[in-house]
């Protein structure tokens, strides 16, 4: 006798295999059908084409099947060991060390440094040449983190860490509301969780500014210069309009601030908080995004590669505060709804080469805080920064969401 064929009777999700909703409640009240390739796993995806643009052709009209290459040229040809670090898995991470210092921070970290971090290197070596990193301790309360551990060789011989794990330095010194766009190199105190970074958004590219943040207090990214000099330049300036500061601490901020000034000056840093290039990199961010810095991603003459996402900052605050402070699961997926709509329509843009739509939405919702949204940032901006071939701030946004953590002591090496 044939054994009877079970028929799921229940009723199918509206947004079927688009849908980011993984709770166990939803997932047992609804269907979800995979999509149509996912059930012939012996056949292969077919390719899609990519056609290089031509002179003699007229431009493609928005939608019409171009690639990220025919309006943005072929990126540069750098040296494969970018995509190939951005490919490697966790416990990877801490197994190569170059000899080289700067091959080495770049295998843990996936980013080149600028020049001036390490000239401020030399700058903290001159000021305590016993203990380079605390060098800033005793006026700012500045502690050099990050890279500056590798610089420093406090990585090595470090097999596990407090936590038992092996090191990942993609979360070395990574707070809350770091984005992959953002790597701290400088921590202040615990109580706001204030530290200073750059921020580049191509990780194949050098930093387009250095900036600041507070994590205990929000995710807003403050840009502080092009330079590390300009940025601790304008916070030993904030400390010297404080009145209520000792003689000696007011003596101290001067010498530090006299220094900073010589050393920028003799390695040809600005100390403007805003410069030239970082004005011209405002004209090119094409939206404000929650955390203030705006972001940058390649649109050409027919504005093919971004559109906006379709809600204000205000009403999708609204929206995501609703979700995120919902009392039931059942409540939470209603409130879910309109922001599912979103997402669907950002895989329509994904499809006609706006891929900045749902790099903006991933960002917004990773600013916005809330584990409710983790499932939903992994997939928009995982895909985001594929498509638009940045593969390392993938590995950094997948290793983050796995242990984001609100904590002030983000050390991997400690």
């Amino acid at each position: 006798m044939a054994t009877p064929v079970k028929v799921d009777t229940k009723p199918v999700c509206k947004y079927g295999a688009n849908c980011y909703r993984r709770n166990e409640q939803h997932m047992k009240q609804y269907r979800h059908p995979k999509r149509a390739n996912e059930d012939e796993g012996d056949e292969e995806p077919k390719k899609r084409k990519v056609k290089t643009a031509k002179a003699d052709k007229p431009p493609k009209a928005k939608g019409q099947g171009a690639t990220i290459e025919d309006f943005f040229g072929k990126k540069k040809k750098d040296d494969p060991k970018a995509t190939e670090s951005a490919s490697k898995t966790d416990t990877d991470m801490s197994e190569e060390s170059p000899v080289d210092i700067r091959e080495n921070i770049k295998s843990k970290f996936l980013v080149e440094m600028p020049e001036d971090f390490y000239d401020f290197w030399k700058f903290c070596e001159k000021l305590n040449k016993e203990d380079p990193l605390d060098a800033l301790q005793a006026t700012l309360g500045f502690t050099l983190v990050g890279p500056y551990d590798v610089l420093a060789g406090r990585h090595k011989d470090v097999a596990q860490n407090s936590a038992g794990r092996r090191p990942n330095f993609l979360l070395h010194w990574r707070y809350y509301y770091d984005p992959p766009e953002f790597l701290t190199v400088i921590k202040g105190d615990d109580e706001k969780q204030f530290h200073i970074g750059y921020f580049r958004d191509d990780p194949d590219e050098m930093p387009v500014f250095v900036a600041a943040n507070s994590a205990k207090e929000n995710g807003i990214i403050t840009p502080r210069g092009d330079n590390l000099f300009a940025a601790v330049s304008h916070y030993v300036g904030e400390r010297l309009k404080d009145k209520s500061i000792s003689a000696d601490k007011k003596k101290a901020l001067n010498k530090l601030q006299e220094s900073l000034k010589a050393a920028a000056s003799a390695g040809g840093y600005s100390l403007e908080q805003k410069t030239k290039a970082m004005k011209e990199r405002d004209k090119k961010s094409v939206c404000k995004t929650f955390h203030g810095a705006g972001m940058v991603v390649p649109v050409d003459d027919n504005e093919v590669g971004y559109r906006p996402v379709p809600e204000t900052p205000g009403d999708l605050k609204k929206m995501l505060t609703k979700i995120r402070d919902s009392k039931t699961q059942e409540e939470r997926d209603k409130h879910y709804d309109p922001l599912q709509e979103i997402i669907t329509l950002v895989q329509f843009a994904n499809d006609e080469c706006d891929y900045g739509e749902g790099l903006e939405l991933g960002l917004d919702l990773f600013t916005f805080g809330g584990k409710c949204f983790h499932s939903a940032i992994g997939s928009l901006l995982t895909l985001a920064y594929q498509l638009l071939r940045r593969p390392q701030y993938s590995k950094i946004i997948e290793a983050h969401l796995k242990r984001r953590s609100h904590s002030a002591d983000l050390s991997q090496i400690d």
